[in-house]
This record gives structure tokens, C-alpha cells and sequence, in this order.
């Protein structure tokens, strides 16, 4: 009896043993960490100016436009393309072509999340775009004083979109679009 017992008992272990199905492991993404920024105020021959990330680096447009530029983020692979614009009565067709850029994006993204930004002691008026999915641009803004001057920004990175593996890069930027938003000032 004691060996059809045992017998049971070790015919139970083996069958329970099965290998699992060996299937691929999804690949992984790289926990990426970037220390904190340090801002240096840049100054160029524009009506404008605003602190930007110190290891960013300032590269001009290949448009040839006076005061477009590129800020290049190297180790995030990424670009902040800058474009201004001088408002000469057309305040209404800038804001719309502004507002208008964020929504080209609405086919990949998941969500685009507006943030409006208004500083009144550097009169400064403006939309953070927030975009998240895999969309080509991650964030996107624009400012002005409603007046003269009109700042918009776009980010695309160097690399095909996949929100998971570029969201802590993009994050980072993110923070470095809203200093240069909180830091802009125009010139008289």
C-alpha cells in the first residue's frame, strides 16, 4: 500500500513539472536618468531673450531666417526648432497657424493637453502643448506680448516615435520649454 502511495506522489511531481512555452521576452527600454539643468541666459541679436539649458547647444536655422533657431539637445537625439515671427497685424493668423500645429499630431497622439501661460510682468502670453503617444512631436509652444513679437517652438527627436522609450528624454526637454516660457523677454 506504502508503495502505491509513494508511487502516486512521484508520478504527481514529474507531471507537474512541465516546461512552460518558451516565448520571446519583450525587449527593454533603457532607464534613462539626466541630472538637473543649469540655465545660462542667452542673448542673441534678437528681440528676444531666455535662459536655456547649459548643455544645449544653439544652432542656427537652416531656413536663414533672422532669429530662428535650433537648440539642439544631444544626448536626448533632439531638436527644439524656435521660429519668430514679428506681428504686423496678423496676431489672428500667427495664433491660428500656432494653435493649428499641435492638431497635425492628433492622428498618432493619445492626448494633447493645452496648458495657457501668462507672465504680466514680462508681458508674456502664451499655450503649452503637451503631446503624448506616438506622435512626431512630443511638446510645442508659443508665445508673445501681443504686440510685437511672436515665439513658437516645436520638439522632434532624432529617432522613429515610440512614447515609452523617448518619454524620459522628452519629459526633460518639457522642463527646459517651460524655463524658456517663464524666462522669455522681448525687447523694447
Amino acid at each position: 500500500m506504502h508503495k502505491y502511495f509513494l508511487f502516486i506522489i512521484i508520478l504527481g511531481l514529474f507531471c507537474s513539472c512541465k516546461e512552460e512555452a518558451i516565448q520571446p521576452k519583450p525587449k527593454a527600454f533603457l532607464a534613462l536618468n539626466y541630472e538637473d539643468a543649469k540655465y545660462d541666459l542667452i542673448d542673441l541679436e534678437c528681440p528676444y531673450q531666455f535662459k536655456k539649458n547649459s548643455e544645449a547647444e544653439i544652432l542656427p536655422s537652416k531656413s536663414n531666417r533672422k532669429c530662428w533657431l535650433n537648440i539642439s539637445y544631444p544626448k536626448q537625439k533632439a531638436t527644439l526648432f524656435i521660429t519668430y515671427n514679428q506681428i504686423e497685424d496678423n496676431l489672428n493668423e500667427l495664433l491660428k497657424d500656432a494653435q493649428k500645429l499641435p492638431l497635425q499630431h492628433s492622428v498618432k497622439a493619445d492626448e494633447i493637453e493645452a496648458n495657457l501661460f501668462e507672465n504680466s510682468t514680462t508681458n508674456t502670453y502664451g499655450t503649452f502643448y503637451e503631446v503624448k503617444g506616438d506622435a512626431a512631436s512630443q511638446a510645442q509652444f508659443y508665445a508673445t506680448d501681443s504686440i510685437k513679437h511672436f515665439l513658437t517652438g516645436s520638439i522632434y527627436f532624432d529617432a522613429r516615435p515610440n512614447y515609452d522609450s523617448i518619454l524620459p528624454a522628452a519629459e526633460y526637454i518639457k522642463k527646459d520649454i517651460r524655463k524658456i516660457m517663464e524666462t522669455l523677454e522681448w525687447e523694447n
